[in-house]
């Protein structure tokens, strides 16, 4: 190309989710606070799954792990955002910008891959409740959950090496908070219709696998439900789902509004809301929705407090 590739050396300018100076510290309070509640929240279920031998079961195995998860997706994003409310600059390096695509894309992925565990667990324990000990073995789960880490790292792997072929020109002012690759993709002066072939291809095959799976999955729960004779034994059945379908809408819905789309009906700011939605509202809720819909996550929370105490 004619352009010099400057982006190399002088990395991307990020804009943050408000240019508005008055809104920087505001900003930056609300999200520390919702980043603390995170990690807090997250650490929690965590702890008291793995202190407590009742939870030591298919569900709560993946539920952990998700997790954890959260706890990585929203600290390659939030960290990064907060320091640039509070300075002038707001600059994030190549390499940077490169690293936080890559963990970004790998936790989000891993995330939808936990969901799509924890849904064919729920599948598996109300439609074959006899054989579940067997198919949903510790051996099984590990396999899941290993899988779903290996397929999204290699997703994030092919994403990132076809955007570092890419050049930069003029512009290297990202209309985002962090690396995402929509906005980045939009600031290359490469052709980059052949890698739009490849990512939406490849992009599809991962993400809509686990999703498909998810889908098949609750069409199946929902048809062994219907067999059930009476009212309370179908609410009974159904609210086993519940906290697993209230984070798969909340997750699904506002990563489908912000990539199912073409490049021309990109709109920064929708865009940088419903982002906000699943990389920091989501990973901050799920704690909650977990453990309010669950006694048993109420009494594992209640007997942690007591052992802190002693």
């Amino acid at each position: 190309s004619d352009f010099p590739n400057i982006t190399h050396t002088s990395g991307f300018i990020l804009l943050g989710l408000s240019s508005n100076p008055q809104l920087q510290k505001p900003l930056f309070t609300i999200f520390l606070c919702m980043y603390l509640v995170t990690l807090l929240g997250n650490l929690l279920i965590i702890l008291v799954i793995h202190s407590d031998s009742r939870f030591h079961i298919p569900m709560y195995f993946f539920l952990s792990i998700l997790s954890f998860t959260d706890i990585c997706f929203t600290s390659v994003i939030v960290p990064k955002m907060l320091v640039n409310f509070l300075s002038e600059t707001k600059t994030i390096s190549y390499i940077g910008c490169l690293v936080q695509m890559y963990f970004f894309m790998a936790f989000a992925n891993t995330d939808s891959y936990l969901l799509a565990s924890m849904a064919i667990d729920r599948l598996v324990a109300i439609c074959n409740p006899l054989h579940y000990a067997m198919v949903m073995s510790h051996g099984r789960c590990i396999i899941l959950a290993v899988a779903s880490c290996v397929i999204s790292h290699l997703h994030a792997l092919l994403r990132v090496l076809l955007m570092s072929r890419l050049s930069f020109c003029a512009s290297h002012i990202i209309k985002h908070f962090f690396c995402d690759p929509q906005p980045v993709l939009k600031l290359s002066c490469s052709d980059t219709s052949s890698s739009q072939v490849v990512v939406m291809t490849e992009t599809l095959a991962v993400i809509a696998t686990p999703f498909l799976c998810i889908i098949f999955s609750y069409l199946r729960i929902i048809a062994a439900i219907l067999k059930v004779p009476s009212a309370t034994g179908k609410w009974k059945t159904f609210s086993t789902c519940g906290s697993h379908l209230t984070i798969v809408v909340l997750f699904y819905g506002s990563t489908i509004y912000v990539y199912f789309r073409p490049l021309s009906s990109y709109s920064a700011v929708k865009d940088r809301v419903a982002t906000v939605m699943y990389t920091v509202v989501t990973p901050m809720l799920n704690p909650f929705i977990y453990s309010l819909r669950n006694k048993d996550m109420k009494q594992g929370l209640g007997k942690l407090k007591d052992r802190i105490k002693f």
